[in-house]
């Protein structure tokens, strides 16, 4: 059974979505498992999200932009100080590389109109 014949009763469009978007998100499989992990480990982003809410939420209102700027890189530096925890095989170098790969990918396809 397919998957869109299996899921696409009851996730219509969850399933079209998927389906139409696949060329986009099947690059996520093309990274090894730990950095997919780590792309889909979003509780450091919902974390600082939080921090920068927190700081925000009680200003009524910024002077300017510059000012609201400041202070969310002032909570970000703030925040980043207590992330000492590795990820778990964390392939930086990988994760470079492949990166670097898929750029020069998209390049080439850039050029090609």
């Amino acid at each position: 059974m397919e998957f869109d014949e299996k899921w696409d009763e009851k996730y219509l469009l969850s399933v079209r979505g998927w389906m139409d978007n696949w060329g986009h998100l099947s690059t996520y499989f093309e990274y090894a498992p730990d950095i997919r992990k780590a792309i889909y480990t979003t509780n450091a982003i919902e974390s600082m999200h939080r921090q920068i809410r927190k700081v925000t939420k009680t200003k009524g209102a910024f002077i300017s932009v510059q000012a609201l700027l400041k202070i969310v890189y002032l909570t970000v530096k703030d925040v980043s100080k207590k992330w000492t925890m590795p990820i778990h095989n964390w392939g930086l170098t990988q994760f470079t590389i492949h990166s670097l790969d898929l750029q020069a990918g998209i390049n080439k396809s850039n050029l090609n109109y």
